[in-house]
């Protein structure tokens, strides 16, 4: 039973041939999952090809999830679905909120057949370093936010430049690369200059800053603003151990330390915009009710999603930088 077909002269390219045949024979269950694949060499001897012409194609089969490789075995059937046109490899910080709302803004701009695994490396070097590691040659694009990550480039410089792309955060190691990213240190101090009027009536700005997750260059621009305004203000890593005082505005990053912080402000019966006053990050649902509505320093991320769809597909180098806006509501 014959699975693969190369014809001379037909005009389509001879790799193409090799992946239509190997498609018809999945379609008409000549082969099914699990069945091993005619090795390299034995396609090119019987066809006359070059090795590299069986590789493209077997390579083409393998970034769609089609087939896949095992070391010192050969290639096998790895799914009957052959609909699939590429795949794409998405590596997350971490999964919250503000990050499903990019995912399913960029899948939502995908064509039907172009699949997405999402990974997560948690902040954490050794597991963002294996998620990369583990699916070199197995994707069409590679979409990876390093977070605040160092080094990330030593890594991410194993894959073909034209195939990845940077997300969110970017550094100048990475600066060769295709990204969509935020200008944390412009957008912080413009959006708190933006805000200043409101925040004179505060004696203290505080900013909950946990430097293992959040952009470095986020505390830059929060000190080049006190600085320019002469602003009393205080940096802490966490807001598990604070005492609150009146006359501080708080600037939150992270939901966890919002939800912190209103709880102290209820078991210390304070009253926020005019006993304490809150900024947070990263717009919500929830954050436009909670406690009347919490201002909040926010890129949109269903832009981003959309951006990083176009610019996969258009096929031209871009580096983006993603809109932010301060919304005001009631917390300050």
């Amino acid at each position: 039973m014959s699975i693969i077909l190369v014809k001379e002269n037909s005009g389509v390219p001879k790799y193409k041939q090799i992946i239509a045949s190997l498609e018809e024979s999945i379609v008409n269950g000549k082969i099914k999952k699990g069945d091993k694949l005619p090795s390299i060499n034995s396609i090119k001897f019987r066809f006359s090809l070059s090795r590299d012409t069986v590789l493209l194609a077997y390579n083409d089969l393998k970034v769609r999830g089609i087939i896949q490789s095992i070391p010192g075995k050969g290639y096998y059937i790895k799914r009957e679905n052959i609909e699939v046109s590429q795949k794409i490899f998405l590596l997350f910080d971490e999964l919250n909120a503000f990050k499903e709302i990019l995912y399913k803004s960029f899948l939502k701009k995908l064509n039907p057949n172009i699949e997405v695994d999402i990974y997560f490396h948690h902040f954490n070097y050794d597991v963002f370093s294996k998620h990369i590691y583990d699916n070199i040659g197995n994707y069409n694009h590679y979409i990876i936010m390093p977070a605040n990550l160092a080094d990330t480039n030593l890594v991410i410089d194993k894959l073909p430049k034209e195939k990845v792309y940077i997300l969110d955060q970017t550094h100048q190691e990475l600066s060769k690369y295709q990204t969509i990213y935020q200008n944390f240190r412009k957008d912080i101090k413009s959006a708190l200059n933006e805000c200043f009027t409101k925040l004179v009536k505060y004696r203290k700005i505080v900013f909950i800053f946990n430097e293992d997750k959040q952009p470095k260059e986020m505390r830059d621009g929060f000190y080049d603003f006190c600085e320019e305004h002469q602003m009393t203000n205080e940096v802490i890593s966490n807001s598990e151990n604070r005492t609150l005082q009146k006359g501080e505005i708080y600037l939150i990053p992270e939901d966890r330390d919002l939800i912190q912080i209103i709880k102290k402000m209820k078991e210390q019966q304070l009253n926020i915009a005019t006993d304490i006053g809150i900024i947070s990050y990263n717009d919500t649902l929830l954050k436009e009710i909670v406690e009347g509505g919490i201002t909040t320093i926010s890129t949109d991320f269903n832009e981003m999603g959309e951006k990083l769809a176009e610019i996969i597909f258009n096929k031209e180098f871009s580096q983006i930088e993603n809109t932010n806006h301060l919304i005001f509501r009631n917390s300050i």
